[in-house]
């Protein structure tokens, strides 16, 4: 059934001079991405720190501390998911995080960056020890965080566990990068950043949306709907466009050889259309080149 969602972030260097201008600055940018009509919005990396003076650890505060405990609020009063980057602490250790949070304000998920930078290490941030995925109301959400986009483990991890939006929150734009996770991962990618050129990339790599000159960008995207290649597919278009007509879409990417497809229904799921026609999705169809590889070399399945 197709499941739409309006995925948003705000992408730009805070202007308050302390957490509570912050906060404040924060909390009308979320207005405003909730008015244009987003579901769940992204800011960026350590967005409540950045460039006030002071160590992480002399910054981090738990996950009942202040910060957390007003952008519950705002979440609430917006009624939208909100991921809230900051320094948190727990058992003593010092992480650099992305925080989910519920419309209801209510604790979804914590991620904490898994590979912060020399600097950051040597400054007394632990690394974290592994991708999570975060269930939503809407979808499967995964979480990054700046330096965390250099590492395919990462990506390939976020996607095997099924993630079907990434964000990312970021002190640099990501660019090409966040284009080359969204086609491997086959998820659709948003980007939080410190400066202008925030993004949001559908899983075919394709940029839908930048932040310019306006620091919130949004757009409504279908998480009912899957990644398959051209190869042992492409004789099934026409049966499948001539049994349900619009209530599928279907979006060519042929430059890659691949192509999208999407439930528009409310009848059947994008998963009903990949049995009933016998479609192999892209990422099976690889595992099956690899599997037959290993077999043409004589080597175990």
């Amino acid at each position: 059934m197709a499941r739409y969602v309006t995925v948003g972030s705000v992408s730009l260097y805070p202007r308050g001079q302390d957490s509570d201008s912050r906060h404040d600055e924060a909390a009308a940018l979320l207005q405003r991405a909730a008015r244009l009509g987003a579901d769940i919005v992204a800011f960026p990396e350590a967005h409540l720190h950045t460039g006030l003076p002071g160590t992480p650890r002399e910054h981090a505060q738990p996950l009942d501390g202040p910060s957390l405990t007003r952008m519950a609020q705002e979440a609430r009063r917006s009624g939208v998911h909100l991921v809230w980057p900051l320094y948190t602490v727990e058992e003593g250790r010092v992480y650099n995080s992305a925080v989910l949070l519920g419309p209801t304000g209510e604790l979804i998920g914590v991620y904490h960056k898994m590979f912060p930078t020399d600097s950051e290490i040597e400054s007394g941030i632990t690394p974290g020890d592994g991708p999570r995925l975060f269930e939503t109301g809407f979808g499967r959400v995964g979480m990054v965080i700046c330096f965390d986009l250099n590492f395919p483990e990462i990506m390939q991890g976020t996607a095997d566990a099924g993630a079907e939006v990434i964000f990312f929150c970021s002190a640099y734009r990501g660019g090409l990068q966040l284009r080359i996770w969204a086609y491997l991962a086959g998820a659709y990618v948003v980007s939080a950043v410190r400066a202008e050129l925030g993004q949001i990339v559908d899983l075919s790599g394709e940029v839908l949306a930048e932040s310019t000159y306006e620091a919130v960008i949004t757009r409504r995207i279908n998480l009912d709907r899957r990644l398959m290649h051209m190869d042992y597919n492409w004789d099934k278009m026409d049966a499948m466009l001539a049994k349900y007509g619009s209530r599928i879409s279907i979006d060519f990417f042929t430059r890659e050889a691949h192509w999208a497809i999407g439930s528009e229904s409310d009848e059947f799921t994008v998963e009903d259309i990949i049995r009933e026609f016998g479609l192999e999705p892209r990422a099976d169809y690889f595992e099956r080149s690899r599997r037959l590889r290993r077999q043409a070399l004589g080597s175990p399945s």
